[in-house]
């Protein structure tokens, strides 16, 4: 049997305190233009993993017209991927655009990966995110740290129950003050 090498890559912004989202949500804090790379990352992957709720939120949002091109670049790129879903509420909707898991998360996530393909991006949210983590799931995180202090949000990292050890891989700086570091974990 030949061995896939699929990583699941944590990929998001998180401000400089650790938020995913401010305390409404918000993400209007959020830098998007093309010193992130962000499209070099999606050409990486093939698929992406959401959680229920942030799926419903992102998982089919489109650009409106008169947003920028790059903006309109990313959402297609995204759109190109295998989307699925973790829930354990919802089966399945009715847009027909992903797939929802709603059983042994460790073992189905095992298998995907042992499959042939390009690595996976782990989008969240922040439940999503820690299970994963808990269940030891993250290869890689690649986090875009922005330049703003919210003071309260969503955090990044809540109910992690052990250590995980991460090695520095790279930091790229960006001129509008967004730091991406990208993080091995080691296992």
């Amino acid at each position: 049997m030949t061995a896939f090498k699929r990583k699941v890559i944590l990929d998001l912004a998180v401000t400089l305190d650790g938020f995913i989202e401010g305390p409404n949500g918000e993400i209007d804090w959020c830098i998007m233009d093309g010193e992130s790379n962000f499209l070099d990352f999606l050409d990486t992957i093939d698929t992406i993993f959401y959680g229920r709720v942030s799926y419903e939120l992102w998982g089919n949002y489109e650009p409106g017209p008169d947003s920028a091109v790059l903006s309109k670049q990313i959402c297609d790129a995204i759109n190109a991927k295998a989307k699925y879903v973790f829930s354990k509420t919802k089966e399945k909707d009715d847009t027909g655009n992903a797939t929802y898991i709603t059983g042994n998360v460790p073992d189905w996530v095992s298998n995907k990966l042992n499959t042939p393909g390009k690595d996976i991006w782990l989008y969240g949210g922040a439940d999503l995110i820690t299970s994963f983590i808990n269940a030891e799931l993250v290869d890689e995180l690649r986090l875009a740290v922005h330049p703003v202090i919210l003071g309260a949000g969503k955090p990044l990292f809540q109910h992690i129950t052990k250590r995980a050890s991460l090695r520095l891989e790279s930091v790229i700086a960006s001129k509008n003050g967004v730091a991406q570091m990208t993080y091995a974990v080691i296992k």
